[in-house]
C-alpha cells in the first residue's frame, strides 16, 4: 500500500471508470437510440463544458488535472491511452465507444501510440472555467494496466 496511496489519495480506487462501448445501457434492445454511459440524475448540476480533443499522431497531453470539476470524455475515432495516478502508474487501453470518467482533482494523461491515424475524444466537463492544472511529475516507467 506504500506506492499506491500518496498523500492520502488511493490513485486505484479514487473513481476512474471506463465504460466499454459493448457494456453501456442501450434505450431500446435493437442497439439504437440513446446510451447512458454515466448517469449523473440527482446532481443539480447547471454549468457544463461540452468540446472535442483531437490527439495528433504520436502526441500526449502532460499531466493534468482539473481542479475541483468532473471530466468524462468518449472516445469517437481511434485509440488511445489514457493515464493517472499521482504519477501517472495506472493506464487502460481505450478505443472508438469507449468513455472515462475522471473525479474532481484526479492527475491524468491522453496518450494517442498511433504513428498513423488521430484519436479524437468527445469532453464533458462538469464546469466552463477551462481550469487546467499542469503537474510535473515523473511518470512511472511501467503503469498498472486497468481493464
Amino acid at each position: 500500500m506504500t506506492e499506491l496511496i500518496m498523500h492520502g489519495r488511493d490513485w486505484r480506487n479514487r473513481g476512474v471508470k471506463v465504460v466499454r462501448a459493448a457494456t453501456q445501457q442501450r434505450a431500446s434492445a435493437s442497439g439504437r437510440g440513446r446510451a447512458t454511459a454515466f448517469d449523473f440524475e440527482g446532481t443539480g448540476g447547471s454549468k457544463i463544458w461540452i468540446g472535442t480533443v483531437t490527439l495528433q499522431p504520436n502526441e500526449r497531453t502532460g499531466a493534468h488535472h482539473h481542479g475541483p470539476h468532473e471530466v468524462a470524455i468518449y472516445v469517437s475515432k481511434g485509440r488511445s491511452q489514457i493515464r493517472w495516478g499521482e504519477h501517472l502508474e495506472y493506464v487502460s487501453d481505450v478505443g472508438p465507444g469507449d468513455f472515462v470518467y475522471f473525479p474532481p482533482e484526479v492527475p491524468h494523461q491522453e496518450l494517442n501510440p498511433d504513428p498513423d491515424e488521430a484519436v479524437d475524444f468527445v469532453v464533458v466537463r462538469s464546469d466552463n472555467s477551462g481550469i487546467r492544472v499542469d503537474l510535473d511529475v515523473e511518470p512511472v516507467g511501467h503503469p498498472e494496466t486497468i481493464c
